[in-house]
């Protein structure tokens, strides 16, 4: 099991680069299924999960090659619709690939998703929506099982929450159907623009991208493209919120500031000088953090995956934070070890209250979660002594070249492989 050890005492300094977006990439991949021939796509993390979709879209039958920030995906004229749930169950954003194959080949049998351990997120959207434009659902032995005998044709979808998945989903299934779709209350966050904006060069008709309403009208077929994705917002905001808990001085390049204007704003409330560009933000802070009251919306409000580093700046600021979370009932797993790391957190429903202590102790801790996870290891940086943090492979699906971007900015960490006890081993 490898572990990643950090000592607590460094300010955060210097510059770093952020790369393609996890959470826009992934769905990228998935959307070059609606066209045949070679589509491009550039600006990609290289993290476990794009290893995982890479070889989903293999076992459909794509030719799928990875070369450092571009992945090219060789889509054949009838992919194969279904995926193994060997794959499925590691990366819930392997859902995506549903309405595509629906879109292309008229059926699909996708198994039931994994992913991150954050509370239940069920395909009931997902599947209403499919339904409604023609599919006929149904589930067996974890899988779920989707055709559309006559076709997929448009319809008026109202979700009941603002899904980005079931957002993405019915998108790529309503860019090949027939007649026009409005999506009613859709998701608005930037990879959601993104996709919008790949699907538009591929030759899809959309209108709307970035609103509560998408009106897509269907086209007879799509074109493979070249296509850059946007910049993470999610762990541009994660360098943002260490810099400001380490009392750092960070730049973070490659990212649009507008994605994370509420997130900024917070830490100016929390005392920060906040700068930015059209493409980078710097964040500095020369004393202790003031502290703020945080709410999880969906875009453009606070987002739920920065939740973490939020409860680590109010773990250490001055004063008393109340952090509301409203996207997904698991996200305060990890409070438990923030406890073990000396925060003082009470938790009720979906409320926690932030006492903050002026440095945090070393413990060992483990991550539950992507974002947890890199959560603890910032917050460590705030602890007297070495954090330990353990099961570091959830930092991989989120975070290339974690460890070695915290060393160029000053903090003292390494990344270790603990053998197994061999008492354990049977």
């Amino acid at each position: 099991m490898d572990v990643i050890r950090v000592s607590g005492g460094a300010r955060l300094a210097g510059e770093v680069h952020v790369v393609g977006a996890k959470n826009s990439s992934l769905k990228l991949m998935a959307a070059a299924l609606l066209a045949e021939g070679r589509t491009t796509i550039t600006n990609v993390p290289r993290i476990t999960d794009i290893l995982i979709m890479a070889e989903v879209l293999r076992r459909l039958g794509c030719e799928v090659s990875l070369d450092r920030d571009q992945v090219t995906i060789d889509v054949p004229a009838e992919p194969r619709v279904e995926t193994d749930y060997d794959l499925v169950r590691r990366l819930r954003a392997s859902i995506c690939v549903l309405g595509p194959l629906l879109a292309r080949r008229g059926q699909a049998r996708v198994a039931h998703p994994g992913g991150d351990a954050i509370g239940s997120r069920g395909l009931d959207m997902h599947i209403h929506g499919l339904e409604r434009m023609g599919a006929e659902i149904t589930g067996e032995h974890g899988y779920v099982i989707a055709s559309a005998p006559s076709g997929l044709r448009g319809a008026s979808i109202w979700l009941d929450f603002p899904s980005v998945g079931a957002t993405e989903n019915l998108l790529m299934a309503a860019v090949l159907a027939k007649g026009t779709t409005e999506i009613d209350n859709a998701a608005r966050e930037p990879e959601i623009v993104d996709i919008c904006r790949m699907l538009t060069e591929m030759g899809a008709q959309i209108s709307g991208a970035g609103t509560p309403t998408l009106v897509v009208d269907g086209v007879d077929e799509l074109r493979p493209v070249t296509h850059a994705t946007i910049g993470d917002r999610i762990v541009a905001g994660t360098w943002a919120f260490a810099a400001a808990m380490t009392r750092g001085d960070v730049t973070v390049t490659g990212i649009d500031p507008m994605f994370l204007e509420i997130a900024l704003d917070k830490l100016v409330t929390a005392g920060a000088l906040v700068q930015t560009t059209p493409d980078s933000l710097r964040v500095c802070m020369d004393r202790r953090p003031s502290a703020v009251d945080v709410v999880t919306l969906p875009f453009p409000g606070f987002a739920t995956d920065l939740l973490p580093m939020a409860v680590g700046l109010a773990s250490v600021a001055d004063g008393v934070s109340l952090i509301t979370e409203n996207i997904f009932d698991g996200r305060f797993m990890f409070i438990s070890e923030m406890a073990r790391l000396g925060a003082d957190i009470r938790t009720e429903g979906h409320h926690a209250v932030v006492r903050g202590r002026e440095r945090l102790s070393s413990a060992p801790v483990r991550a539950t979660d992507i974002r947890a996870g890199a959560g603890l290891v910032v917050a460590g940086l705030c602890a007297d002594g070495v954090t330990e943090v353990s099961h570091v492979n959830h930092i991989d699906r989120g975070y290339p070249d974690f460890v070695s971007d915290l060393r160029s900015l000053g903090a003292t960490v390494e990344r270790a492989t603990i053998p197994d006890d061999p008492a354990f081993t049977f």
